[in-house]
């Protein structure tokens, strides 16, 4: 029987197992930004009030963070999209030249499974996941470190705490701008269409 016209217009993206990762990932991040607005912001702080229950919650999300990417190690398709995401190639240049220049044409930016772009946030995000994580717990378990190492990390984390939630804005904008990837991260398939356009060197 042949395949419907609707199925062979389609691609997969992502399997069930990446997509519970990014959801379950995000669902944690959420949790960390939402209770740190509640714990740095008067108003928020007022509002919500019960700060030891909002600690607690910020403590064990952020805690809990790694977890899922960690777990997801079991999944080969999991494992190979780190690879792809891992590796930064001639083609990737030329996309961040076309960003950096605003050149929108499709064919001034070359992409694979990932772009340019969405390699780097994932290394960023991912670094800057490990250093709140450590600076988090240095501020959580106090009599392990010294006085010095513990300010230091509060700058740290307070700033870095800033900047992510800048980033994980501008995140949420690109893909709120584009109602295909969403549907390739809620569904696990995009349109053939879009692949061919926006990832050209994916399926070559």
């Amino acid at each position: 029987m042949p395949p419907r016209a609707d199925t062979a217009a389609e691609v997969s993206r992502f399997t069930r197992t990446e997509r519970w990762i990014h959801r379950t990932t995000a669902a944690l991040m959420g949790l960390c930004v939402l209770t740190a607005a509640c714990l740095y912001v008067p108003q928020l702080a007022e509002l919500v009030g019960r700060r030891a229950l909002v600690v607690t919650l910020h403590q064990w999300s952020g805690l809990a963070l790694p977890v899922p990417v960690l777990a997801g190690l079991a999944s080969r398709a999991f494992r190979a999209d780190l690879g792809h995401l891992n590796r930064f190639g001639p083609h990737d240049r030329t996309w961040l030249r076309a960003a950096l220049h605003r050149d929108r044409r499709p064919d001034s930016r070359p992409a694979a499974k990932f772009n340019a772009g969405q390699k780097i946030y994932a290394a960023w995000i991912a670094g800057a996941t490990l250093v709140m994580l450590a600076t988090g717990l240095m501020m959580w378990f106090t009599h392990l470190t010294p006085l010095l190492w513990r300010t230091s990390a509060t700058f740290v984390h307070d700033w870095l705490a800033l900047t992510i939630g800048i980033v994980l804005a501008g995140h949420i904008g690109m893909a709120a701008a584009d109602p295909e990837a969403r549907r390739g991260m809620r569904t696990g398939k995009v349109s053939r269409d879009w692949a061919d356009r926006q990832h050209p060197l994916w399926r070559r």
